[in-house]
């Protein structure tokens, strides 16, 4: 098993890569050609096809490098049987998941799908990638459950029980994937006793729904991957309703066929590519040079370069990881009262903590791409009117995004007043030549801006141009990245792209069970009825997210917990754009919320402080934080101003 993952290791690589490569290039080229009057022919077609088969190529090297999204409360255990026992369960869970989406979509490919040709190429050529990539993640998970039976095994009966495990639980996918089977075989009408066998599936579903679903939850927080969970309880409740077994994969292939978000991969790319080369450093020089001879100029350094960067890479976590260190020797620098050295230790790292989060309010963020496309895909199954487009999410996004951004420079200028800084003489030259130096990372975000705004550019093009932009940039005239080491770049991204990617089309099957079931709505109105006032839903939503940002990541509370709040939003009729950012806002100051807040654990790891520590840093700007949170959440003028100007 060994030989054969090594020997498929640089193919699924090579093609992964290519793809990527391909979607970047396509649109790139086409957006640079358009003013010549030349069209590349068929773009559209290719970038759609690229774009599912690098997203679940990308899938299958996760799970090859265990890095699937995970809430992971499992590492925080001692007791190793415990541990073991919820390996082997979240092991478990995830080959059964992978082996009946297998089977599911071989249904799928032979009675549900209906694609279109293009010369010798055909949309079920391509398509023919689900099967195969969820087989290999089925065997994949089988494989690292194998070995981590292997490697804790005792004696040879208990070892041979282990070993056995993996061959059962595909065995048991396979039995549960049944009615796909006997679809695959005889059509819609199987002979007995396979019928009574299906219509037995269909019932147990129906009535084990309920703790089915709740066993999932409670399995998916102990560590088993996002998207194993979220698929599961799509398929669960799918059956659950009589649907055909089709009813996943259908889904799963519209989220992975759907324009819009083929810009997340590519904005992913563009954000590795610069926080693998020395952009960084050029940029905190020029900043500095351009502020620091104000007093507290380095803050606003600081906290405008950690917004530049979680603008591309969506992540908070990323920012703190790639531009931390860098940033904390800068704040402590410079000859500052009573032997202090710069800004003291508690408040730069409380800062640099709290000010990765910024970004996601700032085009072109990925998760406000990723609320657009959700909160318009749940109003459209809900059959109400999608008023608004990723733009107007992105102009939503700008006030509340300048107003945290003030909110914490502000705050730390009058928190450090005391500590007095020597103020940088300002040296036109000096930096005239940091500006110059880093012009090309300064042009990226007026360029991207203008011209998607401007509508010169479509929001695909947008992101292939930034990554074709920075691959310039960053490899063929500042050379900070080798040409040789450009796959690199690819395969620190691909975890992400693949993980997120995973996610969203298992979400997209969710958000369909979930509408489909009319919980939502039904809760919504009992929602209304138990609370009338819809400021006091807002405070209750409030508390909800910010609880919810202590153990989800970002891209997964937005594809799992936002379907099931849109239809609650509708009642108290609140505006789509507003309930994005109060959504965002909030989540972003979960993740600063002691106990269990993800960045505070990421800040502990990169600055090698005590997580206590970082709790105690971090309050006096998760405070500033929630004021801003209860600003954005209660005026909505901030989410709306923007729009109503320019529409």
């Amino acid at each position: 098993m060994e030989k054969f993952s090594k020997l498929m290791d640089p193919v699924e690589k090579g093609l992964c890569y290519t793809a990527l490569a391909l979607m970047a290039l396509l649109p790139a080229a086409e957006a640079l050609l358009r003013p010549l009057g030349i069209v590349i022919p068929h773009t559209r077609f290719f970038m759609i096809r690229l774009f599912m088969v690098s997203s679940l190529l990308a899938a299958m090297l996760t799970t090859r490098a265990r890095d699937h999204i995970a809430i992971a409360v499992i590492q925080y255990l001692k007791n190793k049987k415990i541990k073991y026992f919820l390996f082997c369960l979240a092991g478990s869970i995830s080959t059964f998941t992978a082996t009946v989406l297998f089977w599911n979509s071989v249904s799928f490919l032979k009675y549900s799908f209906s694609g279109r040709a293009l010369g010798i190429f055909s949309d079920r050529f391509f398509a023919l990638i689900m099967p195969i990539a969820f087989g290999i993640i089925a065997i994949r998970f089988a494989a690292i459950l194998f070995n981590d039976a292997a490697e804790t095994g005792e004696g040879t009966k208990k070892q041979f029980r282990h070993y056995l495990l993996p061959v059962l639980v595909l065995l048991l996918g396979c039995i549960a994937a049944l009615p796909a089977i006997t679809k695959i075989i005889w059509g819609f009408d199987p002979p007995e006793p396979f019928f009574s066998w299906v219509n037995s599936l269909y019932d147990m579903a129906f009535f084990m729904k309920t703790p089915l679903i709740l066993i999932l939850i409670l399995v998916g927080i102990a560590g088993t991957p996002i998207f194993v969970i979220i698929g599961c309880i799509a398929m669960v409740m799918l059956q659950a309703a009589g649907s055909e077994p089709d009813a996943t994969p259908i889904q799963i292939y519209s989220a992975l066929t759907d324009s819009d978000i083929i810009a997340i991969p590519l904005f992913t790319l563009t954000g590795f590519f610069l926080s693998e080369s020395k952009a960084g450093e050029r940029l905190v020089a020029a900043f500095r040079g351009l502020f620091g001879w104000l007093p507290g100029g380095t803050i606003i350094a600081t906290v405008i370069i950690c917004a530049f960067f979680t603008s591309f890479t969506g992540g908070s976590g990323v920012t703190i990881l790639a531009l931390g260190g860098i940033l904390l020797v800068i704040l402590q620098k410079g000859g500052g009262t009573n032997g202090e050295k710069g800004y003291p230790e508690k408040f730069s790292v409380g800062l640099l903590t709290s000010a990765g989060g910024i970004g996601i309010l700032f085009p072109p963020s990925l998760p406000i791409i990723l609320v657009a496309t959700t909160i318009n895909s749940i109003l459209f199954f809900m059959g109400e009117t999608v008023n608004y487009n990723i733009i107007d999410f992105f102009l939503g996004a700008i006030i509340p995004g300048i107003i945290l951004v003030l909110a914490m420079i502000i705050y730390g200028m009058i928190s450090t007043r005391k500590v007095k800084i020597p103020v940088e003489p300002f040296k036109p030259k000096q930096a005239a030549r940091a500006v110059k130096s880093s012009i090309l990372e300064i042009l990226l975000p007026v360029i991207l801006i203008g011209g998607y705004f401007s509508g010169i550019l479509t929001l695909v093009e947008i992101s292939a141009v930034s990554v074709f932009y920075v691959f310039i940039a960053e490899v063929l005239i500042k050379k900070d990245i080798k040409l040789k080491d450009v796959p690199h770049v690819f395969t620190k991204a691909v975890p992400i792209i693949g993980g997120i990617l995973a996610i969203l089309a298992m979400a997209k099957a969710l958000s369909y069970a979930v509408v489909d079931s009319q919980v939502p709505e039904t809760f919504a109105y009992w929602m209304r009825d138990a609370v009338e006032s819809k400021y006091l839903f807002l405070l209750f939503l409030n508390l909800t997210l910010i609880f919810i940002g202590f153990f989800m990541d970002i891209f997964s509370a937005i594809l799992v917990v936002l379907p099931l709040v849109v239809p609650l939003a509708q009642v108290y009729g609140i505006d789509a754009v507003h309930l994005g950012i109060i959504f965002l806002v909030n989540l972003e100051a979960g993740y600063l919320t002691p106990p269990v807040g993800i960045n505070l654990f990421l800040a502990s790891y990169r600055f090698k402080k005590p997580f206590a520590e970082i709790c105690v840093y971090v309050l006096p700007f998760l405070a500033v934080r929630l004021v801003v949170v209860l600003l954005v959440t209660y005026i909505p003028w901030f989410s709306s101003f923007l729009i109503g100007i320019l529409k």
